[in-house]
């Protein structure tokens, strides 16, 4: 897809997109790489990143666990039920809704996503160490940068 810009040279433009490429290989390099290193290897991406949703969101129902994830509500109830088995999360009444449980995660989770964290921290900081300072400044500068991009 090519955006038009007015006022940028087509040299410009190449050397954006050429960015972005570099930029799109390696942060799926790196998330490849993160996503294999987990403390428990027994829980699937998709059971690691629903703890990561509740223990940053808190407590939610099933369904809202399933939007935020992208998953549809089936996948996400065998998801829940895997976890509750697991002990690492509770199903609770919802404050207002009799009908409907919210799903939240127990202090067992917390402390698996916390060593899962922990280990993929080190793995990083070790790679930086590779990094001169000037590469590490502008790592620095761009983590926000690419925070703010995951996040739109």
């Amino acid at each position: 897809m090519v955006v038009y810009m007015p006022n940028v040279t087509p040299a410009a433009r190449a050397d954006d997109a050429e960015a972005v490429n570099t930029l799109r290989i390696a942060v799926l390099r790196l998330s490849r790489r993160l996503r294999h290193l987990r403390v428990d290897r027994t829980l699937s991406l998709a059971e690691m990143s629903a703890l990561g949703t509740l223990a940053r969101c808190g407590a939610m129902t099933p369904g809202e666990l399933a939007r935020k994830e992208h998953v549809q509500p089936p996948s996400m109830t065998r998801i829940i039920a895997l976890l509750v088995d697991r002990g690492l999360v509770r199903l609770e009444p919802h404050p207002e809704d009799r009908r409907q449980k919210l799903v939240a995660a127990t202090d067992e989770a917390e402390a698996v996503l916390e060593a899962s964290r922990s280990q993929r921290n080190a793995w990083l900081t070790q790679l930086a160490e590779e990094l001169d300072e000037e590469e590490w400044a502008a790592l620095r500068e761009a983590a926000p940068v690419l925070h703010k991009l995951a996040h739109l």
